[in-house]
């Protein structure tokens, strides 16, 4: 633990003194990570889903704030889709602007965990979301999770049927994918379950880290898990939806380690170093309880140096002592290092 502690206290000071560079490099890395699941999930239009352009757009995510980043990935979302239908751009440019007026409406600091839903979804971690955002963020957190999960069952639901979305214009054909693009929205029973839970556990997590007892983080980490995972099971099952409880399983405990990973880099203390204080003035009376971080000791090194060290550096022309001048010498050293005389006799 104390090795862990103390890469834990060095990365931090590293990420103190280039903040603005790592901030610029995390955001680029996310930025490109979600380009390509774009890309490879629904890169319908060849001139924007190609490697060079996907670089250089998470470039220049990667210099603009979260909230423009969301900005030029529902452009590049809503051309993939115009070039696979015009039905079904419509659709999402309708769904992504009630999602942005909720979105900017109640939690418009929260766009990493609008970003990451899908991208979890998608990676097969997306438990983590509830979890990690419940313990960083607020109650209102919840939204920006709902608005990730509502748009990856849409998107997903998009690629299943991509076969049926790029037949033919004709009347019935247009009817035709309006109603299976709507219906994947309004007609879908396994996006309200994920979606009631992942609320759910988001604010349950959220409230119990808040809690004034020990280890309430912790508790809050595994009851999130807990909950998401008996929840999402039974649902499955009245649903009858086969062949996800193993990916859910495993997903799950991964997502344990990376809220744990998080309780350790933000909200890692020390209980058994507990003090409770309790102090007034003239119109109140306190109770403090305090809980010590869990820290390592900055490691000092200091050099000592003896006898004069005014000439160190300097050339030290050889003399003939005498025997008086040999006593003195032996007995100033002698006192420096706190031994017998004699020994250097």
């Amino acid at each position: 633990m104390t090795k862990l502690l103390e890469l834990k206290d060095k990365y931090t000071k590293i990420f103190a003194t280039y903040e603005i560079y790592i901030t610029s490099v995390l955001k680029f890395i996310l930025a490109l990570v979600t380009l390509l699941l774009i890309r490879g999930n629904i890169g319908y239009m060849s001139k924007i889903s190609s490697l060079p352009v996907t670089i250089i757009i998470a470039l220049l995510g990667a210099l603009l704030p979260i909230n423009a980043m969301i900005w030029i990935f529902a452009l590049v979302l809503l051309l993939d889709l115009y070039a696979l239908s015009i039905e079904v751009a419509a659709t999402a440019f309708v769904l992504l602007a009630v999602i942005y007026f909720i979105y900017f409406r109640f939690t418009p600091k929260d766009g990493v965990a609008a970003i990451l839903t899908p991208v979890c979804f998608r990676l097969g971690i997306p438990y983590v979301v509830p979890v990690g955002t419940g313990l960083l963020g607020g109650a209102f957190s919840a939204i920006s999770v709902a608005c990730g999960t509502v748009l990856f069952f849409f998107l997903d639901g998009v690629k299943q049927n991509a076969s049926v979305l790029t037949s033919t214009a004709d009347a019935d054909t247009i009817s035709t994918k309006l109603n299976v693009t709507v219906g994947q929205l309004l007609g879908n029973k396994e996006m309200y379950m994920v979606l009631a839970v992942m609320v759910i556990t988001t604010v349950l997590v959220y409230v119990i880290r808040r809690l004034k007892a020990d280890y309430a983080w912790s508790f809050a980490i595994v009851v999130g898990i807990v909950t998401q995972m008996v929840g999402l099971i039974v649902g499955y099952i009245i649903l009858g939806v086969a062949g996800k409880i193993v990916m859910l399983v495993v997903g799950s405990v991964i997502s344990l380690l990376i809220g744990f990973v998080i309780q350790f880099m933000f909200m890692n203390l020390d209980y058994a170093r507990t003090e409770r204080v309790q102090f007034e003035d003239d119109e109140y009376y306190y109770y403090v309880k305090a809980v010590p971080k869990k820290m390592v000791a900055s490691e000092k090194k200091t050099v000592k140096h003896f006898g004069n060290t005014g000439s160190m550096g300097k050339r030290i022309e050889k003399t003939k002592n005498t025997e008086k001048d040999d006593y003195i010498s032996n007995k100033i050293i002698a006192e420096e290092l706190d031994i017998d005389e004699d020994v250097l006799k």
